[in-house]
């Protein structure tokens, strides 16, 4: 009964999905025709009406509370998918001219159009140029690629399991319970409490890295062995953020860049346009924070949505700080100095974030990943003993 319950529901998500997704992907074939504007102005209130029916309406959890992480893992993913098609579909509405693609890998106008609606940053196409890609280390042939990948994967849902039980073990009241905790404790000093909810944070950005890149090669190996796509439309997604030297290179290039080109078209071109480089600065940045923040809000109505929109306007404070450094020093920020100073900066913040969502309970329920995980028992022991080590040390 419970099956056929989960199928029934499973059924109903995809015929609410579908409309929304059909509507975008025709805004898509009208975008690379002349002479369509008219059409796709038109058309684009239908495509807002059914994107916001269906993510007021997908449950992804069939309505049991134990499987909330579904909810937060793939309903969170539509929710942010209903939200950048209307935006998208708001963009291509105000275009004159027709997008066109560089490089055609079959004359036919509906397999580009559907090239253009799943490719986020625009691979091939001329509305991605001055983006530049991470470098591509992989292998070049088509079946040593696709193991490649395959492995990659594994290895990034191996490493979502293992980060997943070690925040669970850290705060199991913020990461286990639906009416939400925090990830400080009250109980310890200050500098061992930031440093304890610091660690905490770090680990979820982790978990945010390797979920990406994990989803990122199941659809890559997908393009590549069913599509028959070539590698090239794949490229890197990251590059090795922690590395990053500045908070420009890291949101600019290190970070992925998915949907870079819609929060500048929302926030960072009409801001621009009125207040200059500073305003398209803050524009695209508040942009990403207000997406971040809708998004949030409708997993859980409970989430001070307000914070992502603050979180990430001190991004933008903080890059238009390096800005003004290099304009006045004429260096640019970078070598260890900055690289201490982009990760200090993001911690500080990202506690903020994380903090957030765990009062909200939007990290609670088991993952998925907890029984992919055969050395769960290994890294319990060795977080506690760790959660041990800085709780002795604070007293």
């Amino acid at each position: 009964m419970d099956m056929s319950w989960t199928l029934l529901e499973t059924l109903s998500n995809d015929i609410l999905l579908l409309p929304a997704f059909l509507s975008y992907y025709i805004v898509a074939v009208l975008v690379i025709l002349p002479g369509t504007r008219m059409l796709r102005v038109a058309l684009w209130p239908v495509t807002v009406f059914l994107a916001f029916r269906a993510a007021v309406t997908v449950d992804f959890s069939c309505k049991n509370p134990e499987r909330t992480y579904i909810n937060f893992g793939f309903a969170g993913m539509y929710h942010f998918a209903m939200f950048y098609i209307v935006m998208r579909a708001l963009e291509w509405a105000c275009l004159k001219d027709p997008l066109k693609r560089r490089v055609r890998h079959t004359p036919s106008i509906l397999v580009d159009a559907l090239d253009l609606a799943t490719n986020l940053r625009g691979v091939g196409w001329n509305w991605s140029e001055g983006l530049r890609f991470p470098p591509d280390t992989r292998p070049t042939s088509r079946v040593r690629f696709s193991a490649y990948v395959f492995l990659s994967a594994l290895y990034h849902s191996f490493i979502c399991g293992v980060l997943h039980i070690s925040i669970q073990t850290l705060a199991p009241e913020a990461f286990t319970t639906l009416s939400g905790g925090t990830i400080f404790d009250d109980t310890l000093p200050p500098l061992v409490r930031y440093a304890r909810s610091s660690i905490i944070s770090l680990l979820t950005a982790f978990i945010i890295y390797a979920d990406v890149q994990m989803n990122y090669d199941i659809g890559t190996l997908i393009g590549i062995t069913v599509a028959q796509q070539d590698p090239a439309q794949w490229p890197p997604v990251f590059d090795e953020p922690w590395k990053a030297t500045s908070l420009h290179d890291f949101w600019g290039y290190r970070w992925h860049q998915f949907v870079r080109r819609l929060f500048i078209a929302l926030g960072g071109w009409p801001l621009g346009s009125v207040f200059g480089r500073v305003g398209y600065l803050l524009g695209s940045f508040l942009a990403s924070g207000v997406l971040h923040g809708v998004v949030a809000a409708m997993l859980n109505q409970s989430v001070e949505w307000w914070y992502m929109p603050l979180l990430f306007g001190t991004m933008a404070v903080a890059v238009a700080i390096e800005y003004v450094f290099t304009r006045v020093t004429g260096r640019r920020v970078g070598g260890w100095i900055g690289r201490v100073w982009t990760m200090t900066w993001l911690v500080i913040w990202g506690n903020m974030m994380v903090e957030g969502h765990a009062r909200a309970g939007l990290f609670a329920s088991s993952s998925a990943f907890d029984t992919a995980v055969p050395v769960k028992g290994i890294i319990e022991h060795y977080v506690t003993a760790l959660d041990r080590w800085l709780r002795a040390f604070a007293s």
